[in-house]
């Protein structure tokens, strides 16, 4: 099926709309309709070859939420008219020893929302930055937020998670104590799980303006690199 994205035809070039192609859902895909996908900054380096071995057309994005529109017959976690999103793995072998752990990422056979070899047209996978997207149900998220809190949530898909993943792993909580280096895309979401998880939090910034920035985040304390009696007292 034909629908509408924007891509990138060259390094060189900026993204422009495009054409392209999607497979019909088969029977273990899901069919979604895209309302929103984030921007992350991988997408600028994978559209602008920065990090070698871009495939073009290139449609990034990889911050996908949206609702179901058509499911395959084998389908059972979704239906049409649910809420889901899709972060950045849509396909892996399944029956690897990192599949079966949930370790998708960590697969041979990991397939990436765009630019990873795949036998539908055009021969790599589009991302985002488009219409809609068929994806096996595997790799789809269920979203609980009412539809209009969804753009909020497609960040959540990329640098939530990254931010979330290692406050989780080293289990951050009451009586921990979290350093946030910089505040930026990922900082600030790194402030507001680890405060949100009731870990003291200590925001860690170059300037004085970002400082102001992470108090509304409930970071505990902000210190500046630039005075070194504050940075020595987290030594």
């Amino acid at each position: 099926m034909k629908i509408k994205a924007v891509g990138a035809y060259s390094a060189k070039q900026p993204l422009e709309p495009m054409d392209i192609t999607r497979r019909e859902p088969g029977p273990n895909d899901v069919k979604i309709e895209i309302a929103y996908c984030g921007v992350c900054h991988s997408d600028l380096h994978q559209v602008r070859s920065e990090w070698a071995g871009t495939v073009y057309p290139c449609v990034p994005g990889h911050e996908i939420v949206g609702r179901v529109v058509a499911v395959g017959d084998q389908v059972e976690k979704y239906a049409p008219g649910d809420l889901v999103g899709v972060g950045c793995i849509v396909d892996s072998c399944k029956h690897c020893e990192e599949c079966e752990d949930g370790l998708e990422n960590y697969c041979d056979h990991m397939t990436g929302t765009y630019n990873s070899p795949t036998p539908d047209e055009p021969g790599h996978t589009l991302g985002g930055y488009s219409q809609q997207i068929v994806v096996h149900e595997r790799y789809v998220l269920r979203i609980r937020h009412p539809q209009e809190q969804l753009a909020a949530v497609a960040p959540l898909l990329c640098a939530g998670i990254t931010t979330y993943s290692p406050l989780r792993h080293w289990q951050a909580g009451p009586g921990k104590k979290v350093g946030v280096v910089g505040i930026g895309g990922l900082g600030h979401m790194g402030i507001k799980l680890a405060h949100a998880m009731g870990a003291h939090v200590v925001a860690f910034t170059t300037s004085e303006a970002t400082r102001e920035a992470a108090k509304p985040l409930a970071a505990d304390e902000v210190v500046t690199s630039r005075h070194p009696d504050e940075l020595a007292a987290h030594l």
